[in-house]
């Protein structure tokens, strides 16, 4: 931030001036808990200024992409953890998002890049933030107003409301940010030419491109190249990366994913995730592969995907996000789990504990439907048959993928015979042909803000799935932090041996599990994820 700094008021327990490490523990409790003689007050969507600056003095991480800073001598706006010297109180404005920021004439800085910046948390609790992560995630597409408004499930004036009255930006500025933002990510971290940075940040027209890039940021898009020192070129691999709020439990991430990887679709090799994956494009699909890991002492994760999916690395990305829940808050999900004297431990065993998502909502529900009253590792090979069975043939760079993830269409077409073939018991067989159809006709397509009793009710409907599935699919394939399978077995087994003084013998009930989860709303999800983990 290119501003001279100036030392804020002191008191106690406060960062003593605005220099660089100055101590402070500032940290975003949404109740306005007092911590060290500061009360962190919030609104509805970000800490209040004096509660931001402290965190901008600290470089604190735990605030990055919560907020952003924008500078009133330079008009740049930067995250909390930027490197520059620390502006004054005085030339500061406080952003949720960094739409909000360019709406008000501010650009990006080139040193801190707010592109990188952790996304917000989006939970199906609040309509305002999953109606956020939808249009964002509506950049890449090409369409009115209306068709955003549709694939939202709302009218469009409804959806104008929604994120005027929380974030005050219209649905346009979100879509222009998120595309300029994007496009200048691909500019700094790859060779793609002009036109193919246009496509894939959700471009219609280079020429439309071009004029926003200079009208926002005062440069154009050659002028930020040449400034990054990237050139343009022709590359067959690219690589981006995906930044969160550390910390993040990696190798516990890996072993799950490992134990559950569908083969031939998904496989974890040498500390890294590799998946085949298949994306819309301008009305075409496009398949290939991702390669996923986290370098060491870097708060990112590092994808490479062939050349061939630029157009849809926009998705892509979001999709990843997901998947590892990078936008997850754990400052204060962690904190309340850590006041239940059980899960405080595990917190403190593993810090960084998120709840993984997954690649594609039917692509999860169909893997549940298969783990039912069988293990792990017998999933596992029900899995692999239907990819064998199902799924397309793809050449990628490891001899472990060679298979598309089988599609609701496909399954759709079969008969419960042909999928008894493959072992599945003759009713689960009618269970899944019924999923299959179900997705195939947008019966898993969720509206932001729809509860979660619903969801779970609606999947409930279906033959053949009952509460542990259906609240296993709403934890990870629609997100939703209080999905809570009771039922498990997994589960039932954890509490005792984490609580041994509770449970003298055998596994926890059903009912003992839901009465001792109430202390742990609204993030059962991730006091799920900590018992899960305990026991590998």
């Amino acid at each position: 931030m290119p501003c001279s700094s100036a030392a804020p008021g002191r008191s106690e327990g406060g960062p003593k001036g605005g220099r660089k490490g100055a101590e402070i523990d500032v940290r975003i409790w949404r109740d306005g808990a007092t911590l060290l003689g500061y009360k962190v007050e919030m609104t509805d969507t970000l800490p209040d200024p004096e509660s931001c600056y402290r965190a901008v003095c600290a470089r604190d991480a735990r605030f990055d992409g919560l907020f952003f800073t924008a500078v009133t001598t330079t008009r740049i706006y930067c995250r909390s953890v930027c490197p520059a010297r620390t502006p004054r109180r005085s030339s500061c404005r406080f952003y949720a998002t960094a739409a909000q920021a360019e709406r008000d004439g501010f650009r990006p800085c080139l040193r801190c890049r707010p592109e990188l910046a952790p996304g917000r948390p989006a939970t199906a609790a609040s309509l305002g933030e999953a109606v956020l992560a939808r249009v964002q995630a509506w950049a890449h597409e090409e369409g009115s107003l209306e068709s955003l408004a549709r694939s939202v499930g709302l009218t469009s004036r409804h959806l104008r409301r929604v994120l005027s009255d929380q974030f005050g930006v219209t649905p346009l500025a979100v879509l222009q940010t998120q595309r300029l933002l994007f496009s200048k990510q691909l500019l700094h971290e790859t060779r793609l030419p002009i036109t193919q940075v246009a496509q894939a940040s959700g471009f219609g027209s280079v020429r439309r491109f071009n004029a926003l890039f200079r009208e926002r940021y005062r440069m154009s898009p050659t002028m930020l190249r040449r400034a990054s020192g990237t050139e343009f070129g022709v590359d067959e691999l690219l690589t981006l990366r995906l930044a969160y709020r550390p910390p993040l439990a990696w190798d516990a991430a890996l072993s799950y994913l490992a134990a559950r990887a569908t083969p031939c679709v998904e496989v974890v090799d040498q500390g890294a995730y590799w998946r085949t994956v298949t994306l819309s494009s301008g009305g075409a699909w496009v398949s290939g592969w991702i390669r996923v890991d986290a370098p060491y002492g870097k708060s990112q994760l590092r994808v490479a995907v062939p050349a061939r999916l630029h157009g849809v690395l926009l998705p892509l990305s979001l999709r990843l996000r997901a998947i590892f829940d990078l936008d997850a808050d754990l400052e204060q999900i962690d904190r309340q789990l850590g006041v239940d004297p059980a899960l405080g431990r595990l917190v403190a065993q593993t810090p960084g504990l998120r709840v993984l998502g997954s690649w594609d909502p039917f692509e999860l529900a169909l893997r549940a439907v298969l783990g039912q009253q069988v293990s792990v590792a017998g999933a596992t090979t029900l899995a692999g048959r239907f990819a064998e069975r199902f799924g397309e043939i793809i050449d990628t760079p490891s001899a472990q993928l060679c298979r598309l993830a089988p599609t609701a269409e496909r399954i759709a077409q079969s008969t419960p015979e042909e999928l008894a073939s493959l072992g599945l018991p003759r009713a689960r067989s009618h269970t899944v042909v019924g999923l299959a159809r179900f997705a195939a006709q947008g019966g898993l397509m969720v509206k932001p803000g729809t509860p979660l009793e619903e969801v779970v009710a609606r999947l409930s409907d279906l033959p053949g799935i009952g509460g542990w599935t259906a609240q296993y699919v709403a934890m990870r394939a629609y997100r939703y932090p209080d999905a809570f399978p009771a039922g498990d077995l997994g589960l039932k087994r954890a509490l005792p041996r984490v609580e041994p003084e509770r449970h003298q013998t055998g596994p926890a009930s059903e009912k003992e599990l839901l009465a001792r989860s109430h202390a742990w709303k609204p993030w059962r999800a991730y006091a799920a994820w900590h018992l899960w983990n305990c026991g590998h």
